[in-house]
């Protein structure tokens, strides 16, 4: 275990409703080229130091979850117990353990699972695993409970811990109250919701939602999607379309009518496709950009089977352009309201949740930026990943991360380049 590097307070954080759905773990993997100046003892020594300083800003992450006994809602006890710290090392140099970007299953050992780190019972909310590699290289993988951070709070962090790494300043301080996203009172819900479930009669256990984990064999495949393939979709998209066109709509677009596509055809079902929306700058009052929580919502579109095979590729743009206008400050707080009522979960075909311009493989630690950042191979066939192809900068397309059935990815394969012609 590792702790804060100060004494911190002993207090209770609020989680909001859109924390306490994502109650699970995020793991990433960032490979790092050797650096003469920095052999891989130092490095670990520093990044070390940096997280423990890190507890001490971000003192919740050294805390547990606990169900508050009084008002029956999860939260984080920051009570100190620490964080998990991991090192290992391999037998591989970088350049053998292959294609970087391919979603390799094998890559989750550079990841330790956060459960029962040290003691039975003990579940750190975040571990962190460096890995040296045989040629001065190496790996760290990080182990975070989504309940923490979303993706532009996790980019901070990182951000903070390279600052902190190299004896700076934080590059940015964090904004940790996350009251500015709890329900109104008396609750409003102000929209129907249906890109929501209510799980209140389910029993626990049964799959439902978007967040869980898939018990079918599944297949991981990337696809990449060039600039220019990019611009071809986004050409498609302009005729009969006044609208301004997105790099993400399109792509989100391409995906939902392949995946709609791929499974038993029925013209008549209905297919919604979610998306991540992050709502710091569309709540009035804007929530500060360095808001720590997750601040993402779902938007959604959807259309019959039917429309989505014959209808015109604009106008599935325009729906999917349509979902996140939709997403204002009330429609947000309705949602959040929504929460407040009900036990659920975001409800869909597949959830699109893009990582492609966050920024990881920008994060200048003092030994260097990563060579390329990307998740460990998850088991959830509903969850499709964006993200940026090695360079990271967004240029040169996007990796399209899938996982599904055998029969699913095949038809989905088929149809993701037939669309693209």
């Amino acid at each position: 275990m590792i702790f804060p590097s100060k004494r911190t307070e002993k207090k209770s954080l609020f989680l909001s409703n859109i924390d306490k759905v994502l109650n699970f773990d995020v793991e990433t993997v960032h490979f790092f080229v050797a650096n003469k100046d920095f052999p891989t003892k130092i490095v670990a020594e520093k990044f070390k130091k940096a997280l423990e300083d890190a507890l001490v800003v971000y003192d919740f992450l050294a805390g547990r979850l606990k169900v508050n006994s009084e008002t029956n809602r999860l939260e984080i006890d920051c009570n100190a117990e620490g964080a998990g710290f991991v090192e290992a090392s391999s037998e591989y140099k970088l350049n053998q353990i292959g294609d970087l970007v391919y979603p390799n299953p094998a890559f989750r050992q550079f990841v330790h699972k956060n459960k029962h780190f040290l003691k039975p019972g003990d579940v750190p909310l975040c571990v962190f695993q460096f890995t040296s590699l045989k040629c001065g290289g190496f790996v760290i993988g990080i182990s975070t409970s989504h309940t923490t951070f979303d993706g532009l709070s996790f980019k901070i962090f990182l951000d903070n811990i390279a600052a902190l790494a190299a004896n700076k300043p934080l590059a940015v301080i964090p904004f940790h109250d996350r009251q500015l996203l709890a329900a109104r009172s008396p609750p409003r819900v102000t929209f129907s919701h249906p890109e929501l479930i209510n799980l209140g009669n389910i029993p626990i256990g049964l799959e439902s939602g978007v967040c869980m984990d898939s018990m079918e064999e599944l297949d991981f495949k990337i696809f990449r999607l060039t600039s220019d393939d990019i611009n071809r979709l986004k050409e498609k998209a302009k005729a009969g379309s006044t609208a301004r066109i997105t790099g993400f709509n399109v792509i989100t677009t391409h995906i939902w009518r392949c995946k709609a596509l791929s499974g038993p055809y029925d013209p008549n079902r209905s297919s919604t496709i979610l998306y991540a929306v992050d709502i710091r700058s569309r709540l009035n009052p804007a929530l500060p950009k360095s808001y720590t929580g997750n601040a993402v919502l779902t938007a959604y579109a959807t259309a019959k089977c039917k429309e989505i095979e014959e209808g015109s590729f604009s106008k599935l743009v325009e729906m999917v352009r349509e979902g996140a206008t939709r997403m204002s400050d009330e429609y947000a707080r309705s949602i959040i309201d929504w929460g407040e009522l009900y036990n659920g979960f975001p409800n869909g075909e597949v959830l699109v949740s893009s990582w492609w311009r966050l920024g990881l493989e920008k994060v200048e630690y003092p030994w260097g930026k990563p060579k390329y950042c990307c998740p460990a191979v998850h088991h959830r066939k509903d969850i499709i990943l964006l993200f940026s192809p090695i360079g990271g900068n967004g240029d040169d397309g996007v990796n399209v991360i899938v996982a599904l059935p055998p029969k699913e990815m095949e038809k989905f394969q088929s149809l993701f380049y037939k669309f693209l012609i």
